[in-house]
């Protein structure tokens, strides 16, 4: 049995250990926001955070992540307020949206490290696979989500699920609308 914690909840996998750390977030704890792209490490479709890494969860088996702390998509904020989504929301740097999920644990890694890294760099630290082409939104989005957690910038950004668009816009003035 592999144990381990998984946004930030103690989780034992009784699997294979050899189990891609993919298919036990997936299949087994219902975590499907981590995307099965390519299976080789390729695309980052499956990154998460292991200890606080950047890692395709694809080439890291149940066994290699046991004792340790995973962080999904699902755990980076359970209501979409990290600075990260909010920054690719803001600067449209999301279309179809299946590599979202790992292009943002790698910039949410990249910018615990550095919230003020450069172009060069973030092309370095992302190396995820997006067939859509947002690359230069992605750069401007990850640049703004550093702002915001140096706290150079805010962002008004759209209400979480759930919130009704009224509600919000009460709350919010930028949502509000013109009568």
């Amino acid at each position: 049995m592999s144990r381990l914690t998984v946004n930030e909840r103690p989780v034992a996998f009784d699997m294979d250990p050899q189990t891609p750390l993919l298919w036990a977030l997936r299949d087994a704890a219902n975590l499907t926001g981590t995307k099965y792209g390519c299976g080789v490490g390729d695309c980052g479709a499956c990154m998460v955070l292991v200890d606080g890494e950047a890692l395709r969860s694809c080439l890291i088996t149940i066994g290699e992540a046991e004792g340790r702390f995973v962080t999904t998509i699902e755990g980076l904020s359970r209501d979409r307020s990290h600075p990260v989504q909010q920054a690719l929301v803001a600067e449209q740097a999301i279309q179809c949206g299946f590599c979202t999920p790992g292009i943002a644990i790698a910039a949410a890694a990249l910018l615990a490290r550095n919230a003020d890294p450069g172009e060069e760099e973030i092309g370095q630290a992302i190396p995820n696979l997006c067939r859509c082409g947002v690359y230069p939104r992605l750069v401007r989005a990850i640049q703004r989500a550093g702002r915001v957690m140096r706290r150079a910038e805010t962002i008004s950004a759209a209400p979480a699920p759930g919130i009704s668009p009224d509600d919000a816009a009460e709350a919010v003035p930028a949502l509000r609308t013109s009568e």
